[in-house]
């Protein structure tokens, strides 16, 4: 399940897509069109920020910004950066995967096999979706390039 941390940095980076390009906001002006508490979206954007999705500047005109075009960021990296991987369950992770200390076989554990499916299907939209689309369109899965999330799926 995504985190409020994760559906508060997407929220953040739908409002810095919105920017004209060269404008940026401060902290305080995305917590307020977001209804974020902005203690918690300062710890947020420094995530992102660490990452490489953002950039920020001090001063007067300062703020934050994109650090790449809309088109060039992953919903599915963003996610991962806030939240941890994909995977339901560590055993089906491909970044953080550990064993289960009530599984005997892993390889012929039923469960782990499923939420391995379950992870790939919610990979192959997330890491196929760019933060431009997910801003584009209500419903962005549609904006999915099929023959992309068909390669993912298989």
């Amino acid at each position: 399940m995504l985190t409020k941390k994760g559906k508060y940095g997407l929220k953040a980076l739908v409002d810095l897509a919105r920017l004209a390009p060269g404008q940026t906001a401060f902290v305080s002006e995305i917590a307020l069109r977001n209804n974020i508490p902005k203690k918690f979206l300062d710890t947020i954007l420094l995530e992102l920020r660490n990452a490489g999705m953002l950039r920020s500047k001090k001063g007067p005109g300062g703020g934050y910004s994109l650090s790449h075009p809309a088109s060039e960021i992953r919903i599915g990296h963003a996610i991962r950066v806030l939240d941890g991987p994909l995977a339901p369950i560590r055993c089906a992770s491909r970044t953080a995967y550990e064993a289960c200390e009530d599984c005997a076989d892993p390889e012929t554990c039923q469960v782990r096999r499923a939420m391995t499916d379950v992870r790939d299907a919610i990979a192959a939209i997330l890491d196929t979706m760019t933060l431009e689309q997910f801003v584009a369109v209500p419903g962005a899965a549609a904006m999915i390039d099929d023959e992309e999330l068909e390669k993912r799926v298989g």
